[in-house]
């Protein structure tokens, strides 16, 4: 998943206990206890307290009276209506990406699902490749529609908790072939400056990866 840049002690905290949390290195349930998280990680309590709430306002911690700090868990109810959001403010980002989004960012585009495609012939298929790249082919079109709110509720906030179930979830099912195929029509709609198909299509898209959830 794309990185945002590191420039502070609680940035590199917090991108180090999102990305345990994330995956699952860190259990739904665990409590962060300050003290011996500052002492195993060697920081102050200050950038460790900066994480823990950045972490809080990402819904992956929650502060629990006379606990303290402890993350989420995540059921699969939650996951579909993320689901459910996704369509369409994913659309919504799509319409505007195809107005906005530069020919140089549409170049980056079309180079990441060149890498998709390569890697699925490598690997024949391998699901890995669905939990990462596709999440970027979506970051890249949500930070192109421009639109501040889209990229704070979608990136900030709900695609932790989708890499969450993908981590963490043994009855996860993957489509990469699928996906990639979805990913391409996306990509010829946005190039086209077709924001009313790339709105379609990617309700589409997202709303069959919904529909396999519950399988």
């Amino acid at each position: 998943m794309m990185e945002l840049p590191v420039t502070t002690q609680a940035d590199r905290t917090f991108n180090i206990l999102l990305q345990a949390i994330v995956t699952g290195e860190i259990v739904p349930g665990s409590r962060l206890r300050e003290i011996e998280l500052a002492k195993e990680m060697g920081i102050g309590r200050g950038p460790l307290r900066e994480a823990l709430n950045r972490l809080e306002s990402r819904k992956l911690v929650t502060k629990v009276p006379h606990v303290g700090a402890q993350v989420v868990g995540l059921d699969l109810a939650e996951v579909i209506e993320i689901y459910q959001l996704r369509e369409n403010l994913e659309g919504l980002a799509c319409e505007l990406a195809a107005q906005r989004m530069s020919q140089a960012q549409l170049d980056a585009l079309a180079r990441l699902i060149e890498q998709h495609a390569q890697f699925l012939s490598d690997h024949d298929g391998q699901i890995y490749i669905e939990q990462e790249a596709d999440l970027d082919f979506h970051f890249l079109i949500i930070q192109g529609s421009q639109n501040n709110w889209l990229i704070r509720l979608l990136c900030d906030e709900l695609y932790h908790r989708v890499r969450m179930h993908r981590f963490q979830s043994a009855h996860h099912r993957g489509r990469p072939m699928q996906a990639l195929e979805d990913h391409q029509r996306i990509l010829e709609a946005l190039q086209k400056r077709d924001g009313e198909l790339a709105s379609l299509l990617m309700k589409r898209h997202i709303s069959a990866a919904r529909l396999l959830l519950g399988q």
